[in-house]
């Protein structure tokens, strides 16, 4: 049963959904005050999470594939979707619905239902509606409009509660931030200063601090030399200093790579893979039948393999996760794994 956990953090976790087009990207640049995706970003095949401020206050910002994206499969976007909760555990403060202002679609008029399935039934209540726009209007100009002039966008806020918010496409003006943070710290308190869970986010939760302790017992030893090391170095004060600081790097660096990988994720993966394999395995009999029995087995063997093939790369890009470099120890290990595995990703 979906449910509101009480309490409140000092960092706000912001999870951004999109329909299509850049209008996501465009608003977590907004959000974090930098390019965290280029202007030509119009869709990502990865989950991702950017650490910033917004209104300094910090924030963690979570952005997933746009959730009617055709371009991967269904397996794939089963399993970025629970890639994304795990990134935005215990549960996000607030969901952002990001629109272009002059682009609105069917698809977008349809969001709420989809949202509904994909998180739970109580996830509207978290969720605010984020108009892009682009030019010299100011915000009380376009927010009349919305609430007065265009009826397809009242219908479209009145959907998510009323709550909405029109940003400008162009992040580098740190003007609007202010009022973002203002109404979203609004919104999560007339909800109880708590975050949104439901069954599937504390599995999520549930999978990621299980990955954390078998990705620490799998490094205890050297955890422990390195403590050794520094008790030879520092003394009192300063070794609880430094003992402090490794243990928050290595505290970070864990729960990242737990967040990107780790049971819940690999049995969708699996999952996958198996679609993959049995969906080609058809496809290629079929194509194979034109051939004849023998075509039959040939087509359908290379059917089966090249369906498997998404699901053998995933699994590689793990693999390769495992075998990292860690950044050192006065970096933001957090920020520093994320981003430099999705890029190591997309070069490949």
């Amino acid at each position: 049963m979906d449910k509101k956990k009480k309490g409140s953090a000092k960092e706000l976790r912001l999870m951004v959904v999109g329909s299509s087009g850049p209008s996501q990207f465009q608003l977590t640049n907004a959000i974090l005050g930098k390019e965290a995706f280029s202007k030509d970003v119009t869709s990502i095949s990865a989950s991702m999470k950017n650490k910033g401020q917004l209104g300094g206050r910090p924030v963690a910002v979570v952005n997933g594939p746009n959730i009617y994206d055709k371009d991967i499969s269904h397996p794939k976007r089963e399993m970025e979707l629970r890639r994304s909760k795990c990134l935005c555990i215990p549960g996000p403060h607030a969901f952002l619905i990001a629109f272009d202002l002059e682009n609105i679609s069917l698809n977008d008029m349809k969001t709420p239902k989809l949202l509904k399935k994909r998180f739970g039934a109580n996830c509207l209540k978290h969720c605010m509606v984020l108009f892009a726009y682009e030019g010299d209007l100011d915000g009380a100009a376009l927010e009349n409009r919305v609430k007065k002039t265009d009826w397809y966008l009242r219908e479209l806020i009145e959907k998510y509660g009323g709550r909405f918010h029109v940003f400008k496409k162009n992040w580098r003006g740190r003007c609007q931030e202010k009022e973002l943070l203002r109404k979203i710290e609004v919104m999560v308190a007339s909800l109880g200063g708590g975050h949104f869970s439901s069954r599937t986010f504390q599995k999520a939760e549930d999978s990621v601090r299980k990955e954390e302790r078998r990705l620490r017992k799998k490094r205890s030893e050297e955890i422990e030399r390195t403590w050794n090391e520094m008790e030879q170095q520092y003394i009192a004060k300063d070794l609880r200093l430094q003992k402090d600081a490794y243990n928050a790097c290595i505290g970070a660096e864990i729960q990242a790579k737990a967040e990107l990988d780790n049971g819940w994720l690999r049995t969708s993966l699996v999952r996958g893979l198996g679609t993959g394999l049995v969906v080609g395995a058809v496809m290629g009999a079929l194509f194979g039948a034109i051939e004849g029995p023998g075509g039959m087995v040939l087509y359908g063997f290379i059917g089966g393999a090249v369906g498997a093939s998404a699901g053998g790369t995933a699994q590689v890009a793990i693999k390769h996760m495992e075998n990292r470099v860690y950044p050192p120890v006065r970096l933001n290990f957090n920020s520093i794994f994320i981003n430099r595995f999705f890029a190591a990703s997309r070069s490949c």
